[in-house]
């Protein structure tokens, strides 16, 4: 009786169970890690924009020669007002109305976080 040797033209079963479970591994690494930025990145973001308010509040104190401002005179398109206008990055608010020497804050930023800045 003749038999033909057995040639393997493709990947076994265990193989293909080993590449899967290595792709999850990696995958479970990765996706903490790119959380993590984009946490960083959004309060980066925030903070920056509540440094704009702050500056364009000292600024509109120094014009009007008052103590407390809405930051809807201070963020948007027009002409006369200071900051343009910016887009939130995580569905924050900003303090409706920013007192002279008073810390701002950004709430809600994702549903979780708040940032404060002191000028």
């Amino acid at each position: 009786m003749k038999t033909s040797p057995r040639t393997s033209k493709g990947f076994t079963l265990v193989e293909i169970m080993i590449v899967v479970v290595i792709i999850g591994l990696l995958a479970a690494m990765a996706v903490p890690a790119f959380n993590k930025v984009r946490t960083s990145s959004q309060d980066k973001t925030v903070t920056n924009n509540l440094r704009q308010i702050i500056q364009a509040a000292e600024q509109y104190y120094l014009d009007k020669g008052v103590s407390s401002v809405t930051s809807a005179d201070l963020v948007g398109s027009d002409a006369t007002q200071y900051v343009k206008s910016f887009q939130t990055v995580a569905n924050e608010s900003y303090t409706a109305t920013i007192l002279e020497r008073t810390a701002i804050t950004a709430s809600g930023i994702a549903g979780a976080r708040t940032v404060t800045i002191a000028p």
